[in-house]
């Protein structure tokens, strides 16, 4: 208790310059509009020169960390097996079979485009499933090297802004392939990245069209489980040294699963769920204001078009996959 109270004394000054970033985030965002987690990522990045006193490192480690995993593993009270059936097995198996193809097939782009393994795996990874918080997820079980933060930040600013641009395409475009409220609400939150953003693109159809786009969006969040296991399981033995002994199975993802569970049975009081959901939120913002802060924009600049090109790539072919899933199961 006591190591973890000094733990806790030691990260604070970096903690309040994540935490006070993101506060300004949420302020600009909520008063200008636009993708709080993009803002989030270029305000930390002003204060990158901050990396380089201890007083705040130790702090900013702990948020782009502990915070994040924390946060991620909340995501769970957003979910409930039932809310899933209600959607049918096709619909849940075109999602299921987006993820899977995206992650495989988006791997395997990266790859070609000359990314390391696991940066492809992160840039498929975040767009099949939900964008910043899979990037995030993800890159908390890849093995460490010099450019991984990089890496992270760069994926997290690319899908992000994939996101925004689909949030204001994407609700044309359904309506150039004619589809009804429902089945454009399957598109939406099938395909596009971020949470928030497919809420957006939802409601700007319809009150229809914004719920099941929601829920279809949720259903690939719950995917985030298997994946990032299977992701821990594969990468285990590439590790690095000081991560050696840490389990197969992280803790966030464990609790991510437990709210799950315990929402589907209903045992959250509506008074807990409404203060936890927001909570998630506000923690993984201020990871990504600390991941920015850890983040300079000569290493950004060091890396070259190609990644963006990739995601750009993966973001197609998600699209195009779920687009002819739909006209099978329609």
């Amino acid at each position: 208790m006591t190591r973890t109270i000094d733990t806790l004394r030691a990260a604070m000054p970096g903690l309040l310059l994540s935490a006070t970033i993101a506060l300004a985030v949420r302020f600009v965002s909520d008063r200008l509009g636009g993708p709080a987690m993009l803002y989030a990522l270029l305000f930390g990045m002003a204060f990158n020169f901050l990396t380089e006193d201890e007083r705040f490192a130790r702090g900013i480690r702990f948020a782009s960390r502990n915070i994040l995993r924390f946060g991620v593993a909340l995501l769970g009270l957003r979910i409930t097996t039932g809310e899933v059936m209600d959607l049918g097995w096709p619909v849940v198996a075109l999602i299921v079979a987006s993820v899977v193809a995206t992650i495989l097939i988006g791997g395997l782009i990266g790859r070609a485009f000359g990314l390391h393994g696991g940066q492809s795996i992160l840039s498929a990874g975040a767009v099949a499933i939900c964008g910043a918080s899979a990037a995030l997820a993800i890159s908390s079980v890849l093995p460490s090297h010099k450019d991984h933060e990089r890496n992270t930040i760069l994926t997290v600013a690319g899908v992000t802004a994939l996101s925004t641009v689909a949030m204001v395409l994407y609700p044309v475009f359904v309506t150039y392939l004619d589809y009804d409220n429902a089945t454009a609400g399957i598109f939406l939150g099938a395909t596009i990245h971020d949470v928030a953003q497919v809420v957006g693109a939802g409601y700007i159809i319809s009150d229809q069209t914004g719920e099941i786009s929601t829920l279809v969006k949720l259903i690939r969040v719950a995917c985030l489980v298997p994946v990032v296991i299977t992701i821990s399981l594969i990468m285990h033995r590439r590790r690095s040294p000081e991560a050696a002994n840490e389990p197969l199975l992280p803790w966030f993802l464990v609790a991510f699963v437990a709210l799950i569970i315990v929402n589907s049975f209903g045992w959250v009081p509506a008074e807990a769920h409404a203060l936890l959901t927001p909570v998630s939120s506000w923690s993984l913002l201020t990871a990504v204001a600390a991941l920015g802060v850890k983040t300079s924009l000569k290493s950004l600049a060091d890396v070259g078009p190609a990644p963006v090109g990739v995601m750009l790539i993966q973001t197609a072919f998600l699209a195009v996959f779920v687009i002819g899933g739909i006209a099978l199961i329609r």
